[in-house]
């Protein structure tokens, strides 16, 4: 045991020429193979020589042919130990067995076989945002959700994974290769790409320039879904003002006027007005999550929880305390604005038409450093909004952002990003959990993707925030995750840091990145949309993102375009009790009229 736990020590210098070696076979099934694997690892021995004389390995007296059977001899017997003490360590023995692999997908394949096309009209969108979540963080998260639950990982099935619809998704803008949240939120929200930074408006208006915004504001489903008649809500672990929430309601050439002070005096005098106040004034929207109280209120105005703090005081140049017009606007109704946790919990869902709830100056706390005795989770916030709109008999529209996966990935830490992935992951399980799959289109989504990359041949089961056991030709560990640029690249000396004593599975721990960058850019990959409820079918194939916008509309009947809805602006859906009712009354209703016709035609002889 002692032995097991010394190989797989992280900052054995000889694990990273050990775990170089192709294991030799450990079981009967393999043994014809034994002849080719021995001499692949004379050969790996061989090549790997030099690196035991670096590290002392051997005494310089022996001859070299000595030297190089004691070499091969130590890697088998280590390739042969650290097989047997993974194996035994990670319990995976099943996944040996080739009827395990067959028996999963036989089972696979008969629930696709089984599965049948719901093309009931969408009464509720149900639409998770996950920013910044490409498709190497949803495989990462997943691997640490099922590690959070004592798994080895990679088998776990997030919520996402039973999604049955799965396409891809182009993200470029109009001028950009790699898009920004405002260009993809504009796409994806209301239906046409745009540039780079601008939000509700199409491309014809400019970044930062408030002139051609006039005349271009394009609007999103989010007041389509309102015009019909449905209720609707934001939530988000940013600020409400930030580029995904603030695209379902305003109009603006830059994602950054997220209130006056942020903006110009030349947009201002020109007549365009901050994301903030628009919250107010374009869309009624009923239910608002998030954070942002600062951007709400005049400059100076102590927050009420961070009151000696002076970055969180309201920034507002204009005088207007937003929230207090909010509430003035909602007279006659029952309206709430909550600030802190023990306010949110004591809201009745079942009562409340109206809910703003800003839990921060800016944005949220990381899941990870949440304090769950005074800040609610996403999947709290999200079971809130979702019981307040459900009870407009016409449906809701709601989304809810993962905002802070893309903060994250930004600042290169890892382990924030897949914890903020997995808390979306667990809100979207509360989202199917609380409605209807006959009634709800659900889809979950990201807007864009990072330059995270998951390498190194890892063994199964090992911390996905982990090194790799592979080492780099310098004789240094690196990490499984690292980033394509980001603030995490490091030299000592020209070389690399040596990370073989660093914690890479702290919070605080920023990945290794290859280029020097202060903030990790975005990446340029499609990424995945996942579906599932009425009409979720239309997600399949590689789409541009606008298209997502359209395939909502449809689903829901909502928008400009409704030609396909005459006569499908209700969910038909029925119970076997329903069927059998109906079919009763139907033969009740033939029988009688049977009966009818005999008794006229007797009358009638």
């Amino acid at each position: 045991m002692l032995l097991c736990a010394v190989l797989k020590t992280p900052s054995s210098p000889v694990q990273g020429l050990l775990y170089s070696l192709p294991p030799l076979p450990t079981d009967s099934s393999s043994s014809i193979f034994f002849p080719f694997i021995l001499c692949t690892h004379l050969l790996f021995s061989y090549t790997s020589l030099a690196t035991c004389f670096a590290f002392g390995a051997f005494p310089n007296f022996l001859n070299q042919p000595t030297r190089w059977l004691l070499n091969w001899l130590l890697s088998a017997i280590f390739s042969l130990l650290v097989d047997y003490c993974v194996k035994k360590k990670r319990k995976i023995r099943l996944h040996e067995n080739p009827e395990f692999w067959r028996s999963q997908a036989r089972r696979t394949l008969q629930s696709t076989l089984d599965r049948k096309l719901n093309t009931n009209v969408a009464k509720n969108i149900l639409f998770f945002l996950g920013d910044g979540m490409g498709i190497t963080t949803f495989t990462a998260a997943r691997i640490l959700k099922g590690q959070l639950q004592n798994q080895t990982g990679e088998e776990t099935v997030m919520t996402m994974d039973t999604f049955p619809n799965v396409g891809l998704v182009k993200t470029y803008s109009v001028d950009f290769q790699i898009p920004d949240s405002a260009a993809t939120a504009t796409a994806y929200l209301c239906g046409v790409k745009t540039n780079l930074n601008t939000i509700g408006v199409n491309a014809a208006a400019r970044n930062g320039v408030c002139k051609t915004q006039k005349g271009n504001e394009v609007t999103s489903i989010l007041k389509w879904a309102k015009d019909a008649g449905k209720s609707v809500g934001i939530v988000t672990t940013t600020r409400v003002q930030h580029a995904t929430p603030a695209t379902s309601y305003a109009h603006s050439a830059s994602r950054k006027w997220y209130s006056d002070a942020d903006m110009p005096d030349g947009a201002k005098k020109d007549g365009c007005t901050d994301i903030a106040s628009q919250l107010l004034k374009n869309t009624d929207i009923d239910v608002i999550i998030g954070g942002g109280r600062k951007y709400m209120t005049p400059r100076g105005t102590k927050d009420p929880e961070y009151p000696r703090d002076y970055s969180s005081r309201g920034k507002r140049k204009d005088g207007r305390n937003l929230i207090n017009e909010w509430q003035m606007l909602k007279t006659g109704k029952v309206a709430h604005y909550v600030w802190n946790k023990t306010d949110f919990d004591a809201v009745d869902p079942e009562t409340t038409d109206y809910l703003m709830a800003l839990f921060e100056p800016g944005d949220l706390r990381f899941e990870a450093e949440r304090d769950p005795s005074t800040d609610p989770s996403l999947v709290e916030t999200t079971e809130k909004a979702i019981r307040i709109l459900q009870k407009n008999p016409k449906g809701f529209f709601l989304l809810v952002e993962g905002g802070r996966i893309d903060q994250a990935h930004h600042a290169g830490r890892g382990y924030m990003a897949l914890h903020e992935t997995v808390a979306l992951d667990y809100a979207v399980a509360k989202g199917l959990e609380l409605t209807r799959e006959e009634e709800t289109l659900t889809i979950v989504m990201a807007d864009h993707s990072h330059p995270l990359t998951f390498n190194g041949y890892p063994f199964r089961g090992q911390s996905i925030l982990g090194k790799s056991p592979l080492w780099a030709t310098d004789m240094l560990p690196y990490t499984t995750l690292m980033y394509g640029n980001g603030p995490g690249h490091k030299l000592a000396n020209g070389t690399r840091p040596d990370i073989r004593k660093v914690n890479t599975k702290s919070k605080d721990y920023v990945q290794l990145s290859a280029v020097p960058t202060q903030s990790a850019t975005h990446s340029g990959e499609d990424v995945a949309v996942l579906a599932r409820g009425p009409m979720a079918h239309l997600f399949q194939g590689v789409q541009e993102q606008n298209y997502v916008a359209h395939a909502m509309a449809y689903a829901a009947c909502v928008g400009a375009d409704l030609r396909h809805c005459q006569g499908q602006t209700a969910v038909h859906t029925t119970t076997p009790e329903e069927n059998i009712w109906n079919g009763a009354h139907r033969s009740a209703a033939l029988l009688g009229v049977l009966l009818s016709a005999l008794l006229a035609h007797a009358l009638l002889m």
